[in-house]
This record gives C-alpha cells, structure tokens and sequence, in this order.
C-alpha cells in the first residue's frame, strides 16, 4: 500500500474528526463554537468587557484585544496570499456552517483563539486563564468538526496567533502589570507610592497608599 501523501492525509484526518459531529450535542456545540469565534467576537467582546470590569488594567486589556484583531487581521491576509480553498465535503460530511470567506488557509478561528490564550495568560486570574485555554482549543477543534478547515489550516492559524500574540505581550502587558495570580505584583502594585506620616513629636514615617494597600498612621 502506497504511503498517503500530505494532502490526502490532512484530508483523512479532516474526515475522521468531521464524522465525529454525526453525534448531535457535538454538532450544536460546534456550530455554537463557529459561529461565536467569527471575526474574533467572542474574544474581543470578553477583552472589551475585561477592560471595562478592571480599571486599574484598562489599557493593558485593550492593548491585548487589539493583539488578537492583529492576529485574526494577520491570518485574514495570508488567506488572500495563499487562497486555499475549503474542503470539498459533500453529504453526510457537508459542512455543519457557512463561511465568511472561501479561503481555508490559515484559520482565523484559531488564530484569533490562540492570541487571546496568549494575550490574556498575563492578565486573567489562573481559573480564567485555564477556561480561555480549553475554550481555544474548543474554538479550533470546531473548525474541522464543522467541517470548514483542514487540520493544517488550525495549525497553521494556531501558529500565527500565538506568534503574533507573543510577539507583542511585552508591549500589551506594559510594565509592572502582573498576571493576576493573586501575588499582588499587578498594575496596582505599580501604583503604589509613599508619603509621609506624622507618628510622633517631629517625627514622620512612610506610609504606602495606592490600590490594594491598607493605610495607617
């Protein structure tokens, strides 16, 4: 038997993971899936609505928001270079979705995941951070079980987001901005500052105030 070669086993492999949606809870989620990740929506809105519930972080979480239009911009205009087309599933494997665009390659869909798994990873809190993770790699495992991307296409998207999002983090973050573990070393620690206390006849004391400090004289 002759060795598949490279495009037949994507193809293959696009096919194995297609049919698993024949289960109808698979497909609705999905389908769900799909269509929340298009055009990046989901993650810009949980980046517009993280920047508006953190305030001390404002700017940090709309800088990584703006990491993830760059990464999902970034895969949009490698689809026009390369000009996949979608696989040509017909019958029971049609796929479970329309697309935007008739390109494949990258996929959007993981490029913008993974750049908000990245972008956010220095700002969520650790549970966040795990449910950003495992709702990325659901948002890329849609993409075949819809059957609109071929296996290499999520990769490949995957690999620009998570470029592109690595590539600016520093900038996003900004100094001094933590990773929201609880440790305290966030934004509001770099706010922090001291002024002096009177403690006693003609003596003064440094007090530090700022977000997150307790003040006392």
């Amino acid at each position: 038997m002759a060795p598949l070669s490279p495009e037949e086993l994507d193809f293959r492999l696009l096919t194995a993971v297609r049919d698993r949606a024949a289960d109808p809870r698979v497909a609705a989620a999905a389908r769900a899936l799909s269509r929340g990740g298009e055009h990046g929506a989901l993650w810009l809105a949980a980046g517009a609505a993280a920047a508006a519930a953190d305030p001390v972080r404002r700017a940090a979480w709309l800088r990584g928001t703006a990491l993830i239009a760059a990464a999902h911009l970034a895969s949009m205009g490698a689809k026009r270079v390369v000009r996949r087309p979608r696989p040509p599933l017909t019958g029971r494997r049609a796929p479970l979705v329309r697309t935007a665009g008739r390109h494949s390659f990258p996929s959007s869909h993981a490029a913008s995941s993974v750049a908000a798994a990245v972008a956010f990873a220095a700002l969520a809190p650790p549970m966040t951070r795990r449910y950003v993770r495992v709702t990325a790699a659901a948002m890329c495992a849609s993409r075949l079980l819809v059957g609109v991307h071929y296996p290499t296409d999520v990769a490949a998207g995957a690999l620009l987001g998570g470029l592109t999002a690595g590539a600016g983090r520093r900038w996003a973050v900004g100094d001094g901005v933590g990773g929201g573990d609880g440790s305290g070393a966030g934004e509001g620690a770099g706010l922090m500052r001291t002024r002096p206390v009177r403690s006693g006849p003609g003596r003064t004391r440094p007090v530090r105030t700022g977000l997150g400090s307790r003040r006392y004289g």
